[in-house]
């Protein structure tokens, strides 16, 4: 079999940090030299190549501009290579997979996110088997294919897809999960993949676009809230997605105040969505009335997707639907890369 070819890119984090000797402070290393710094990469059958953005970027930096930065690296490479591993800080990492699954629609080979809590230099480092483990995946095949052919977000023995992901801990190693969705694999003695789980492509064309409108409003919901100021701040925001978070299966306090301003906002071009604050579970507008009340007045259920999903989605949709309501919406209720369970 061919020797897999897989391109590290590396936007900034963690991962990429290593402590100076004399100063004692953390600076990115030099991923062309990574090879020293994990010479376990050697024993891996593969070919390793690795660019590096310029200015490595923290992860509360990552903007939409970022999000095109790595696909058009990945594009402009997608031909030359069997694999991509790119290496982000975690903080935003759910955001930037979510990003890159609705870029690159129906790939044949696999986009990896992974990171790290601790930098790569510290003996308790978790970016060693991250990053080796990631590798190993971006350069796995069966029968001259690669078994991996979505975008994926591997950390701490598990690959999830990566728009099902939300980061759940700030300091635990096991600092994601996928509440709604199965993992794609387990890692133990051995890889074992969830084949059953994987996105199902149908030998479509290969087709990446990239483009963000990032006017996206989210109100949060909480006991007390003042209906009047959720209102003011729908009204003074240029946003046209009103992302309401609320509770439980898609429940928000009960206003009739409430109803006939989405219902007006609605006409005057604005499109809501409902996304659960919690982590689990799926919004079901016809559960309760309080839901059916809000279907009733125009309000778009997300059913299980994660709200940064939610989030990413609709701003890679406005860029390309800003204009037509009901071709945003269609679009948005249509399945692009297994971000919600049918």
């Amino acid at each position: 079999m061919k020797k897999s070819k897989v391109l590290l890119i590396y936007t900034g984090g963690t991962i990429g940090m290593k402590e100076e000797e004399i100063k004692k402070s953390l600076k990115p290393f030099n991923f062309n030299q990574i090879t020293n710094e994990v010479p376990e990469l050697n024993k891996i059958n593969c070919r390793i190549d690795a660019i590096s953005f310029e200015k490595p970027i923290d992860s509360s930096d990552v903007n939409t501009y970022i999000w095109e930065e790595i696909g058009d690296n990945i594009y402009e490479n997608y031909h030359k290579y069997d694999g991509f591993v790119v290496l982000h800080g975690t903080d935003t990492m759910s955001y930037t997979a979510s990003a890159l699954s609705f870029m690159f629609q129906n790939l044949d080979k696999p986009i990896i996110l992974t990171g790290s809590q601790l930098p790569i230099g510290q003996v308790r480092t978790d970016g060693k088997e991250n990053l080796i483990t990631s590798i190993e995946i971006a350069a796995a095949k069966k029968n001259n294919e690669s078994i991996i052919k979505e975008v994926a977000l591997y950390f701490e023995y598990q690959l999830f897809r990566g728009n099902r992901t939300t980061k759940v801990s700030s300091q635990h190693f096991d600092a994601f999960m996928s509440y709604n969705f199965p993992s794609l694999a387990d890692v133990g003695v051995n890889i074992k993949y969830n084949f059953n789980a994987f996105l199902k492509n149908n030998n479509k064309e290969f087709h990446y676009s990239k483009g963000f409108d990032p006017k996206v409003h989210v109100v949060f919901f909480y006991p007390g809230i003042l209906i009047k100021e959720v209102m003011l701040s729908i009204v003074s925001s240029k946003s046209k997605i009103v992302i309401l978070n609320s509770y439980g299966s898609g429940n928000l306090p009960t206003s009739q105040e409430l109803y006939s301003f989405i219902l007006e906002q609605s006409k005057k071009n604005k499109i809501f969505l409902n996304v659960s604050q919690c982590a689990s579970g799926a919004i079901e507008q016809n559960k309760y009335e309080n839901g059916e009340n809000l279907k009733k007045v125009g309000v778009v259920g997300v059913k299980d997707m994660t709200i940064e999903a939610v989030i990413v989605k609709s701003m890679f949709l406005l860029n390309k639907f800003p204009n037509d309501n009901l071709k945003f919406i269609e679009n948005f209720n249509f399945n692009i890369a297994g971000e919600f369970t049918l």
